[in-house]
């Protein structure tokens, strides 16, 4: 069996990974226009200068010995041909495959703001050369703005503070990571980052960018008329999925990107995909769960997508961490809010209903993450349970066996 992974980040290493332990001799051939794997995630830090280039690794140094996997660096999939199984690539080269893992990621979408497509010195953040661009442009620059502030935008943000330049943030929503965050949360951070000399502009729309004779951006013009001045503009306003090289296949697509069900296979029962080509969620655990999965089936054992939250995310901006599962806000009045803060800062919300949790926000102290993360994945009803929601600890509603063992009882609680 020979096994074709386009991509190297979350899910298509560990789709290889779990190909391997699977199916220990099958052939597995993994594509990248990577030079080497990296973790998009801290490609701030390496802004930042906090880490080196070998620092962004994620994998052993022998992974490659290691899984028994063939590299194929600095090449990308051009096109795809269902009929004979195989892969066109930027090398000229054609690769067979029985079975293909599509882990090719997504890139940053520029929006059609006037002047964008003919701007120079605007630039996305979605890899390891985006960052080196940025850095080398940002040493140049007087006025960096980043338009988008969910994650990425705030990474952006993050890497460049000690670059001592003029820092300027716009966001169409009222606050930063707006999908993960409710406002007491984000203000948190907007305070911090604010100490830092950034500027926010929120609940405001780029218009148009004013360039130079040279055609550099010189200023960037909001929805309200006023100009933020600009000479580099990092574009993180959202992604579209890789999926050109599917052009003239019938690989089904949707707005989100490549279409899987819960297997992690497509509509052709030799493809599968994972990882924010699919759009299900672009955050890193649920990339590393489709890769498992899609990687198990694709070697044979059934595996099937039940047990992760796509909207989990954790994240640690100027030594806050915080973590968010789930809705941020109560949909409508049906949904009880329980708070919690104190005198360190430390921030506990829980949004729940029919005594099942449906979202929740941890900033400062995140040692309750564990407890709320499984009473969210056993679906544990919580009013039966009779502490209060932040008392709750493991011992109820984990039992210790005569062996000593912990063993969840979904029946009842001894509390």
């Amino acid at each position: 069996m020979k096994y074709v992974i386009l991509g190297s980040s979350a899910a298509g290493v560990n789709g290889a990974k779990e190909i391997r332990r699977v199916d220990p001799t099958g052939e597995i051939l993994m594509i990248s226009k990577d030079k080497f794997i990296y973790s998009r995630c801290i490609l701030h830090r390496y802004m930042s200068g906090e880490r080196t280039k070998d620092q962004l690794c994620f994998v052993e140094d022998d992974f490659f010995e290691r899984y028994n996997i063939d590299w194929m660096g600095r090449t990308e999939a051009i096109a795809l041909d269902t009929k004979n199984k195989e892969v066109s690539l930027s090398n000229n080269e054609k690769v067979k495959y029985d079975k293909l893992l599509i882990a090719t990621g997504a890139k940053s979408f520029f929006p059609p703001i006037e002047n964008m497509d003919k701007a120079k010195n605007v630039i996305g953040l979605r890899n390891i050369d985006d960052s080196v661009e940025i850095m080398k442009k940002a040493k140049e620059a007087d006025n960096i703005v980043v338009l988008g502030a969910g994650l990425v935008g705030v990474d952006a943000i993050s890497g460049l503070l000690n670059y001592n330049k003029n820092l300027a943030l716009v966001e169409v929503a009222d606050r930063l990571i707006s999908l993960q965050l409710d406002k007491k949360a984000s203000s948190t951070y907007e305070e911090a980052f604010e100490e830092k000399g950034v500027k926010f502009f929120f609940n405001i729309m780029a218009k148009k960018l004013n360039l130079n004779e040279k055609g550099e951006v010189k200023g960037l013009v909001l929805s309200d008329g006023n100009e933020i001045p600009c000479d580099l503009l990092i574009v993180a306003a959202g992604v579209r999925s890789n999926t050109e090289f599917l052009k003239g296949t019938n690989i089904e697509l949707d707005r989100g990107g490549l279409v899987i069900d819960s297997n992690g296979r497509t509509n052709d029962p030799y493809i599968y995909g994972g990882g924010d080509v699919t759009g299900w969620g672009p955050i890193w655990p649920v990339a590393v769960k489709e890769g498992i999965i899609a990687g198990s089936n694709m070697a044979g054992v059934s595996k099937e997508m039940t047990d992760f939250f796509v909207s989990k995310s954790t994240m640690n901006f100027l030594g806050i961490p915080t973590m968010s599962l789930g809705i941020s806000e109560p949909k409508d009045d049906s949904y009880i809010v329980e708070l919690e803060e104190d005198e360190k800062g430390n921030y506990k919300k829980i949004i729940h209903k029919d005594g099942k949790i449906h979202g929740a926000i941890l900033q400062g102290d995140l040692s309750y993450a564990g407890v709320l993360t499984q009473l969210i994945k056993d679906n544990i009803d919580v009013t039966r349970v009779k502490k209060p929601l932040f008392k709750i600890d493991y011992s109820d509603f984990f039992h210790t066996t005569d062996t000593f063992e912990f063993s969840y009882e979904k029946e009842g609680y001894n509390v």
